[in-house]
């Protein structure tokens, strides 16, 4: 008897371990880089991360369970920003991640303010998502009305890397500033506006899709100001990039802050060429599902404004394979 239970525990093991090997064969990791915690990309991708997702043993989309990708555990993952996320995803380190068009298009060709770097060929286009806006921000009785009356302040313009850091150096240089006339400081998310807050910086760039958590924070907790970006230097601007707008932060965004004209530009998610196409066909696929607009539509401020209508959207970098066939699949592209 006691050879019989013997022979029975072992073979519940070897089956037990055969079972784990091949759900463990069933699983597919899938990164998606965002930025800081406190800013947009973060809450969005953890959203279209959970929205794409289907581990094994889900329950059937439809019963209440995921309507993912069959096997799929996908992840946002924090970052430092959109150049950052093009790095990660060319060196392999990242599978996938989100970065403003206009970073990723400079990115792409080796052009703008990547020029003379290698150009990142392989990169590729998942979807464009929603509109970031550029927010300059001060509080209120700081004399800076103006992108000009930020010469000899202390600016904090994110970190290198960023996408803000990008941007916010172009929209200065429009307006007749250089880093150099400024006081610079590279903070990031809450630790930028805990240091206008506390007087240690005078202002802040950020570039996210409005409303972001630090500045939501910002606004209930002290009497925040946006400062206008508009004039002469925003046509000249948007005159020499195509990828930025002339937009409007609504009033409210951010409790008792009045509507402020600015310079909006796409965020989009990008992948490498060398992802398969049946996964990126089925990513894809999974993110334009009803479950995944569900999701989207509660998830997170900007979510509404992710659809199928606006995927392709300021799209400057080539479309991955899979996505591309799936577009074609519903009729968004010939």
């Amino acid at each position: 008897m006691l050879k019989k239970l013997k022979t029975l525990a072992l073979g519940l093991m070897l089956a037990t371990g055969v079972m784990s090997t091949s759900v463990a064969q069933d699983i597919n990791f899938f990164t998606i880089g965002t930025g800081g915690t406190s800013f947009t990309y973060y809450p969005v991708g953890g959203v279209i991360a959970n929205a794409i997702s289907k581990p094994p043993g889900s329950r059937e989309c439809g019963q209440g369970g995921s309507c993912g990708v069959e096997g799929l555990i996908a992840s946002a993952v924090s970052s430092r920003g959109s150049v950052d996320n093009i790095n990660a995803i060319m060196s392999g380190l990242r599978n996938s991640g989100f970065a403003q068009s206009d970073v990723a298009f400079w990115a792409y060709t080796g052009t703008g303010t990547m020029e003379g770097k290698e150009p990142a060929k392989d990169l590729r286009t998942i979807a464009a998502l929603f509109e970031e806006h550029i927010h300059l921000v001060t509080l209120e009785g700081s004399g800076i009305n103006s992108v000009a009356d930020l010469k000899g302040k202390r600016v904090s313009v994110d970190e290198p890397g960023s996408g803000t850091y990008v941007d916010a150096g172009l929209i200065m240089e429009a307006f007749g500033l250089k880093f150099s006339d400024i006081q610079e400081e590279n903070l990031k998310g809450a630790a930028a506006t805990e240091a206008l807050r506390n007087g240690k910086v005078d202002a802040l760039f950020i570039v996210a899709g409005y409303p972001t958590g630090a500045l939501v924070e910002l606004a209930s907790a002290a009497d925040m100001k946006l400062v206008p970006i508009t004039g002469a230097g925003v046509d000249a601007l948007t005159s020499k990039y195509g990828f930025f707008s002339s937009s409007e932060i609504p009033a409210d965004a951010y409790e008792g802050t009045p509507a402020a004209a600015t310079v909006a530009v796409g965020a989009q998610w990008y992948t490498h060429a060398r992802e398969s196409e049946e996964l990126i066909y089925n990513i894809t696929k999974a993110l334009w599902n009803e479950e995944s607009r569900r999701l989207l539509d509660v998830g997170h401020a900007k979510g509404s404004t992710i659809t199928p209508d606006t995927a392709l959207n300021g799209v400057g970098v080539p479309l991955h394979a899979g996505a591309e066939k799936f577009y074609k699949e519903v009729g968004l592209l010939k």
